[in-house]
């Protein structure tokens, strides 16, 4: 079987070389999907109005440059990553500080309370004394109550924490996971990451 062969008619587009030796060809309206493009490792030759990439398969991306409407170059540093807000780290961490959103007279134990299976997200003491594990997602989903579920059955072993409750903590809740949670005693709060931050001063809604 032959290579196949595919050509783009002349207009006006953006050729985009990266540091990693990328190169990619893009248009106005295909948002950042390149129309063609070269991955590496390859390597580019430039020639007077032509660009020849090519790979170590021997496949060749040939760009014919008719006119030069802008070229430049830039030095954009390292790399720091995608940093997403409102994670569940985040939640964890601010819902620890705040724990009392979750009741008058609440206290936090730890975070990350380890067991046999996985360390629970919050452990925390109610207004009565008594132990609640704190799941938290961002995303409360069937599972997340499985995986709360799972927490509590080993926990409730322990002589010295049970009897130990469920609370379910989540931006979204998922109606199913709701009725699986409230099955099984477990009760749900949404939460609010920027009512947490402390940005609104509405308080949580708990159900």
């Amino acid at each position: 079987m032959g290579r196949l062969t595919a050509h783009l008619p002349l207009a006006q587009r953006l050729l985009l070389v990266k540091a990693d030796g990328s190169v990619s060809v893009h248009s106005d309206d295909r948002a950042y999907k390149p129309l063609n493009w070269m991955s590496p490792p390859c390597w580019l030759i430039e020639e007077p109005s032509l660009w020849t990439v090519q790979n170590k398969a021997g496949e060749k991306l040939v760009v014919s440059i008719d006119e030069v409407l802008h070229d430049s170059k830039h030095e954009l540093g390292a790399e720091p990553g995608l940093v997403k807000d409102g994670v569940e780290s985040h939640l964890q961490e601010l819902l620890a500080e705040h724990v009392t959103t979750l009741g008058e007279g609440w206290s936090l134990v730890r975070r990350e309370f380890p067991t046999a299976i996985g360390p629970v997200d919050l452990m925390c003491r109610d207004s009565a004394g008594g132990s609640v594990a704190v799941e938290i997602k961002r995303r409360g989903e069937i599972d997340g109550v499985e995986q709360l579920t799972r927490y509590l059955e080993l926990l409730n072993r322990d002589s010295l924490l049970a009897p130990v409750s469920g609370v379910f903590a989540a931006q979204q809740i998922k109606p199913q996971a709701r009725t699986l949670a409230e099955d099984r005693g477990i009760r749900c709060v949404v939460l609010d990451y920027e009512q947490l931050r402390g940005i609104e001063p509405d308080e949580f809604r708990l159900f």
